[in-house]
């Protein structure tokens, strides 16, 4: 394998800070003022509740680490590789909720056990190496992938406003996070190169910025996300998207190779597309649970 095993352990004590930080600001948004339409006013309240909300906060926290784990993974990692780990996060937040007293079905144990294998055999079969793209993101396709990026985000957007009942708005706005996210990924790969140049050249860098503004963004739009419905719904495809647009941005824009060979590539597309319905499925399960595991309006 030629994945190192420190990106792995990175990458999954990313995910597991990532979960904790998402069951603490889901149940934050539950708390907050309802956001229906995207009007100044009610938006100004709900920024105002979350940023005060003592969970939220320990939301933040824990995403400080799970960022800094992030950083540290794909400085020596590929992106196609960190950001498909962290769906095992699916993983964590399943744990957490049965900690909460939630109890776990047979289908969730069995969706879950059918992601962890996806991951374990998509680790035994990826063939990036972890210096690939080294020489920094490739202009032109960087920017085809912001500019298409932005757009499907938008978009998403729009049509969640549309949408009914509450579990499809918030989907839609799940795969802007997720659109969002692999952004994010993408610039912290390239902020990683000046941090091991040193502080001065991480300051001096404009990614710094960008991902502060970007992740901001991300941070409103995942609140709005777990407001808008069911978390089953808009954690999924926060998990899908993210990952897989990732393996393309990484190929696309860092040059990684991900497969060896045609039958290698056949292999990791198949891992992919059953990842993608294990993760989706996983976060089906509950769908139809009482109105408890809602946030209001959902």
């Amino acid at each position: 394998m030629s994945v190192h095993w420190h990106v792995v352990v990175l990458s999954l004590g990313s995910a597991l800070a990532f979960a904790i930080s998402t069951n603490l600001k889901h149940s934050s948004a539950a708390q907050a003022p309802q956001v229906s339409l995207l009007r100044v006013g009610a938006v100004a309240r709900f920024v105002a509740a979350t940023l005060s909300h003592r969970l939220w906060l320990a939301g933040v926290l824990a995403d400080a680490v799970g960022l800094s784990l992030q950083v540290l993974a794909l400085h020596r990692g590929a992106l196609a590789v960190v950001q498909p780990l962290l769906i095992s996060g699916l993983l964590f937040s399943l744990l957490l909720r049965r900690r909460q007293g939630r109890p776990v079905s047979g289908a969730e144990i069995r969706w879950a056990l059918v992601l962890t294998g996806c991951l374990v055999a998509f680790l035994s079969l990826v063939g990036t190496d972890p210096g690939a793209g080294g020489d920094g993101p490739d202009r032109l396709p960087a920017a085809v992938a912001a500019a298409a990026g932005v757009g499907l985000a938008l978009a998403c957007l729009v049509l969640a406003q549309r949408r009914r009942p509450a579990a499809g708005a918030a989907a839609l706005i799940g795969v802007a996070v997720g659109v969002v996210y692999a952004a994010t990924a993408a610039l912290l790969k390239s902020l990683s190169e000046h941090v091991a140049q040193g502080p001065w050249a991480a300051v001096t860098s404009w990614q710094l910025y960008t991902v502060v503004v970007v992740g901001a963004i991300g941070l409103f739009l995942s609140q709005l996300a777990f407001q808008a419905g069911p978390l089953t719904a808009s954690l999924p495809a926060i998990a899908t998207v993210d990952p897989l647009l990732s393996i393309v941005v990484g190929v696309l824009v860092y040059d990684e190779h991900i497969h060896r060979g045609p039958w290698s590539g056949l292999g990791l597309i198949t891992l992919l597309a059953l990842l993608g319905a294990s993760v989706i499925q996983l976060g089906k399960v509950d769908t139809d649970q009482p109105a408890r595991q809602r946030v209001p309006g959902g």
